[in-house]
């Protein structure tokens, strides 16, 4: 399947109807980008945050999950900060547990998986970064 990007609309109507938010790959140094984008996205108050991480137990004071199979509530967006070489366990694992969305951070970008996903019903956002999409388009 070919992926289709996105429109900006849609990606706005996710931002703004999503509850809960899996960080796959969320480091626990500050210089991260994972770490900035968890950090923001909890701050707003505006979502359950998961982090997601076996190399952690705690991460901004939050409790790290191993993976996301280990998530006890139905996930609408996970947030993916791994290279693109480690992505098919995550989409695998995010069919599994039958997440809504993928959003894989800056730069990282399988349109093979991505087709896939969404031929299986998943929303893909690819080599967009979830903290600027919530600062342009999240509303009251």
């Amino acid at each position: 399947m070919t992926w289709v990007p996105p429109s900006n609309a849609w990606i706005g109507e996710l931002i703004n109807s999503a509850k809960t938010i899996a960080i796959v790959g969320v480091s626990n140094k500050p210089d991260r980008p994972s770490y900035g984008v968890a950090k923001r996205l909890i701050d707003s108050n505006s979502y359950e945050i998961y982090l997601v991480n076996p190399m952690y137990e705690e991460v901004l004071g939050q409790k790290v999950y191993k993976s996301l199979e280990d998530i006890p509530v139905p996930i609408d967006i996970i947030d993916v900060f791994r290279k693109t070489s480690e992505l098919a366990p995550i989409f695998e694992s995010a069919k599994k547990i039958k997440a809504k969305n993928i959003w894989l951070q800056l730069g990282i970008i399988d349109e093979q998986l991505a087709g896939q996903a969404q031929a299986d019903g998943i929303g893909v956002v690819m080599d967009r970064c979830l903290k600027v999409d919530y600062d342009l388009f999240k509303t009251a």
